[in-house]
Formats: structure tokens, sequence, C-alpha cells
């Protein structure tokens, strides 16, 4: 999978990328992720990304051009997936990184202050995502949460593949408890169902508690 991101903060990057299972994938050749500096496609000295709201109103826009011309020098840009993380787009989850890790090439665009010029979201982007109902100070680090997200699902970046399977929100469902050695620690005992070696009786348990944890710490997941 091939994936770029445009940014105003290259260097909010380094580091990330070649971290845990982003660097290995990347050193196998699994992954090929590349970050691009916005103001290298601006026209002045200056190297201005933004500009005064037309109407008015507080802070500063980033203007189209330079988001053209940066997606634009991207090779392969027009079959590419474009994707412009901002608080207006539909809310990214599980669904959404499985329907992506499908995509062979990703852009992703990190917006900064009161947003992009609209035109941006009209004429370049595919898709518009944002990673949950709270502000952030750009869209580097929800472009982080969707590059772990769907990469993680591409072949062979995760060792253990049928772990991807039982995790949380693949089955619509939180992922139910956890536990290791040893059996009891501090008094708190592992379920004694865990211990039995009955593998029907621990499937039914961990089905019973990933249904009960839904319920009371995401309802809205049970469609209730």
């Amino acid at each position: 999978m091939r994936i770029d991101i445009v940014t105003i903060f290259p260097e909010y990057f380094t580091g990330p990328l070649d971290a845990a299972l982003l660097g290995k994938a990347r050193a196998k050749g699994l992954l090929d992720i590349k970050v691009h500096d916005l103001r290298a496609h601006t026209t002045d000295k200056h190297r201005t990304v933004d500009d005064e709201p037309f109407g008015g109103g507080p802070g500063m826009v980033m203007m189209a051009q330079p988001w053209f011309e940066a997606v634009e020098a991207i090779d392969g840009w027009e079959r590419a997936r474009r994707v412009l993380l901002t608080p207006a787009g539909r809310r990214f989850d599980q669904r959404a990184a499985e329907e992506l890790s499908g995509a062979e090439h990703i852009v992703l665009m990190c917006g900064r202050y009161e947003g992009i010029d609209e035109r941006v979201a009209l004429g370049l982007a595919t898709d518009e995502l944002s990673i949950g109902d709270y502000v952030l100070a750009g869209g580097e680090s929800a472009a982080l949460v969707v590059v772990e997200a769907v990469t993680r699902l591409v072949a062979g970046v995760v060792g253990e593949p049928a772990s991807l399977v039982a995790e949380s929100f693949s089955s619509g469902l939180l992922d139910y408890p956890q536990f290791t050695r040893p059996a009891d620690f501090r008094g708190m005992r592992v379920p004694d169902v865990l211990l039995s070696g009955d593998h029907a009786a621990i499937e039914r348990w961990r089905r019973d508690q990933a249904l009960e944890r839904t319920g009371a710490r995401r309802p809205d997941l049970l469609g209730g």
C-alpha cells in the first residue's frame, strides 16, 4: 500500500512512521509512506498557505492553490483515494478503515487553522473524514490514526492475522476482557471458565462479556 501525507508540519511524522508495526512494515516493503510539505507549493517568499476568510470571521483559512498543486504533484494522484481530514467529515470507524485498506494508494490531507477553502473538498478530495467529535490543532494526529487503523489491515503488517478478527469493533462489539499469567494477582482471580480448558464454554463467556461490555459502555453499537 502507498500513502502520501500532505501537511505544513512534516516533522510531526518523524518517529511514529518508523516505530513499531509501521516501521517494520515499511522496512519489509509492505508500506510506502511519504510525507510532503505543503509550503513547498506556495508562491511567495513567506511560504504563505492561509488568508482571511471571505465574509469575515475569526482565524485564517488555508488557500486552495497550495493544496491543489501539492496533491497534483504526487505521482498517480488521480487514481488515489484523496482523504481530507476535517471535523466536517463523516466519522472514521472500523468499517471506514476496512474500506480504505482495500485501496492501493491513499493521499491524506492535514488541515490547520480555521479550515481549508471549501473548493479543496469540492474539487480535489474524494473523501472527507473526522476521527471524532472534538477539536484538534490540526489533521496530523488524525492522519496517524487513519494510517495505523488502515495499514494494520494490510496483509502481512500484523504478524498474527487471526488477532484482527477478534478485536473490538471487528464484530460490531467491544472486545471481551483479556487475562494472562498469573491466575491470581493481588487477590484478583482470572475467571474459572478461562482456566477450564472447555473451549465452547470459553467462547460463550467471551461472547457474553463482549455483549455486556458493549451494552454498558457503547450501547450505540448495539443499535439501541
